[in-house]
């Protein structure tokens, strides 16, 4: 047996047994002082403990040291009846707490039940009661934000569990308090009633058998009733104090002599107001001058003490922040983290901060975050985060876009104008600032307020600065998004696939793909504004040609083939003729002989003078499209499609090329040339 279930056995027997033994009053002394001071230790123990549950046991020594001190209580009595001698600590109670005097001895005792009885524990009972309807109310929010915090992945398996057992610990310890609240109250009920009854039976006592004169009975009986009395209430006063220091338990883990000082001591305007009161008051009344005058001037030291304290503690603080900031530049991570670049970035100067600041009016964040939304749904592909900074070293009206930290294309705006677009019809010309719109590099003017209405009423189309920074952003975007198309991007778009299409994406990646393969062909097909939002067509193409060819542009070309309808409905409009351009089967084949294939890919081998000639005549039949206001669209057959293609970017960055596998079959054409060479 462990010496700790010893004591505790004894503790609790030695209860029982003084209820049914008498015990001399020399060993009832120790136990009196024995029970003081382990109220002592309780009380002591509830105001220093950081949290309610480091007092968890506390209903079950609240039932055990009730138990005891009743006990001393009932053994205390019969000493008292039977001899008239309780002992020294009794009888020192009744008369030096009391005075020597009956009176005084009553009042203080009848003062001590009723601060126990009506403020302590009334208090402390109530103050249980809600706290354990609250906490046991709050339950299952606590678990559901555990549970939260869990599948976030912000605490672990032990962290939640930890969480869990602290959290039914705390409802079940309040649950408790709430009963053991009663232990308290029925403890100072019995003892008034074991006050009174020590009082009558130890005047019947001393008059019946001793032969007592009943003044001498009721001196003699009633100290040492209020000595006994006393001897056990300040004990209880000390434990049903303990009880409310817990339930009243504001913070969970704070030490509560901090706390007080802090919440009180810690503005020096209050203790000069309380100082400079108190002082007002001893001069101007008939108080006390000196008692009065002497606090005031206490409290007004002790609030410069603690300005004075405050100021130094802020000095302190900014010397570490400083230090802090210092050590901070110093450190290898911040160099690494100036390494970073950000995929996508807009600088404008100080006069385009207006259309930025949400303050001001400005609504050019709102139209990055419907860029990312418009791209999304038109290419289905993520646009990464569109980075916005100011910088005081552009023109005040300029700005920059850059791709991965590269300056890619500018524009200047006029603040207060609006940029005014002739679409050709225009008969009536309007005067203003010339200027090129941008994005396409269009002609156009800049007019003022004043001019909008007149610009728009002839035909002309009119746009604002924010407007024509987004439409730059948008198309600057859209050209290089199959730059900005990472493998982590692809990653993120497998596994939304694969929510819905498991067995595709379990068969596809990475048995027959890995996820490098699968961007190159996503970077193929965004490359030329293909739109990739039809990812499980395009994943169901890769998984039936990847087992002949793992040649990445061919592969573009099975998955082009496979999203013909969508090729179609973007150049070909359903209803309408469209103009193109073909190619010389001639010069298809001229092309198709001057294939090389290699380990890293296939590559062209064809005369610069042939190449020459084919680009000469691009450009004619090109113009002819233009000249009809139609896209410049060349079609031609599968196999040499991507090999035109690449022919031709260098020269030629808006050129649509189409394969015949490529169009739906109830588009019409019409064929207004051929490239020959």
């Amino acid at each position: 047996m462990k010496k700790s279930d010893l004591v505790l056995g004894l503790y609790i027997m030695a209860a029982i047994v003084f209820l049914i033994v008498p015990i001399p009053s020399f060993i009832l002394d120790i136990l009196l002082a024995l029970n003081i001071a382990t109220a002592m230790v309780i009380l002591f123990n509830a105001l220093f403990s950081r949290e309610a549950l480091n007092m968890s046991s506390f209903p079950t020594v609240l039932l055990f040291t009730t138990i005891f001190r009743i006990s001393l209580n009932v053994s205390s009595t019969k000493l008292i009846l039977s001899s008239g001698e309780p002992g020294n600590v009794v009888e020192t109670f009744g008369k030096f707490v009391g005075g020597g005097d009956l009176v005084i001895g009553v009042v203080v005792f009848m003062i001590l039940i009723l601060v126990q009885f009506m403020v302590i524990n009334k208090g402390s009972e109530r103050v249980a009661e809600v706290t354990a309807r609250f906490t046991l109310d709050a339950m299952p929010g606590k678990q559901m934000a555990i549970d939260a915090d869990l599948n976030t992945g912000a605490i672990t398996d032990a962290e939640a569990k930890e969480r869990r057992q602290k959290l039914q610990d705390e409802s079940a310890f309040f649950g408790a308090m709430d009963g053991a609240t009663k232990y308290v109250k029925g403890d100072a009920t019995a003892g008034l009633i074991i006050t009174a009854v020590n009082i009558v039976g130890g005047i019947i006592m001393g008059v019946v058998r001793l032969g007592m004169p009943i003044a001498d009975a009721l001196e003699k009986y009633t100290i040492l009733t209020i000595g006994d009395g006393l001897v056990s209430q300040i004990p209880s006063i000390m434990i049903s104090l303990a009880t409310g220091l817990l339930v009243t338990k504001v913070s969970k883990e704070a030490d509560i002599s901090d706390i007080l000082v802090k919440q009180l001591f810690s503005i020096p305007k209050v203790l000069y107001m309380v100082g400079g009161a108190l002082i007002f008051l001893g001069i101007t009344t008939p108080l006390n001058v000196v008692v009065f005058c002497a606090y005031g001037v206490v409290f007004i030291i002790c609030g410069r003490m603690i300005n004075a304290k405050i100021e130094e503690s802020n000095i302190e603080e900014e010397v570490a922040a400083t230090e802090d900031n210092a050590d901070e530049i110093r450190k290898p991570e911040n160099v690494t983290s100036l390494l970073q670049v950000d995929p996508i970035e807009l600088e404008f100067g100080y006069g385009i901060i207006p259309l930025a600041d949400v303050n001001q009016g400005g609504d050019l964040l709102d139209r990055v975050v419907m860029i990312r939304r418009q791209i999304a749904l038109e290419l289905g592909c993520v646009v990464p985060i569109i980075r916005l900074r100011d910088n005081i070293q552009l023109n005040p009206n300029q700005y920059v876009i850059k791709i991965k930290g590269i300056p890619v294309s500018d524009g200047e705006i006029l603040f207060d104008h609006y940029m005014a677009m002739n679409p050709g019809y225009v008969e009536e010309e309007i005067t203003g600032i010339p200027t090129f719109e941008p994005s396409f590099h269009l002609p156009a003017i800049w007019i003022t307020e004043n001019q909008r209405e007149r610009a728009e009423s002839l035909g002309y189309t009119v746009v604002d600065p924010p407007s024509i920074i987004a439409t730059h952003l948008t198309e600057v975007v859209k050209s290089n998004l199959s730059e900005l198309l990472s493998r982590q991007d692809v990653q993120n778009l497998i596994n939304n696939v694969k929510e819905a299409n498991e067995t595709l994406i379990t068969e596809l990646v990475p048995k027959q793909l890995g996820v490098g393969e699968i961007q190159k062909v996503l970077q193929n097909l965004l490359h030329e504004g293909i739109s990739i939002r039809d990812l499980v067509t395009i994943f169901e193409t890769l998984a039936d040609n990847a087992p002949v060819t793992r040649d990445t542009d061919v592969l573009t070309e099975y998955v082009r083939q496979s999203l013909k309808r969508a090729i179609s409905n973007k150049y070909f409009p359903n209803g309408e003729t469209t103009s193109v351009v073909t190619l010389d089967p001639q010069v298809e084949q001229e092309i198709m002989g001057s294939v090389k294939q290699t380990e890293q890919g296939a590559y062209l081998t064809l005369d610069p003078e042939k190449t020459q000639g084919i680009m000469n005549s691009v450009k004619e039949e090109v113009a002819k499209l233009e000249n009809l206001g139609r896209n410049p669209i060349v079609i031609t057959s599968p196999i040499v499609r991507m090999y035109f293609k690449k022919l031709t970017s260098d020269y030629f960055k808006d050129l649509v090329v189409v394969s015949y596998s490529e169009i739906e079959s109830n588009v019409e054409l019409q064929s207004v040339g051929m490239v020959t060479a």
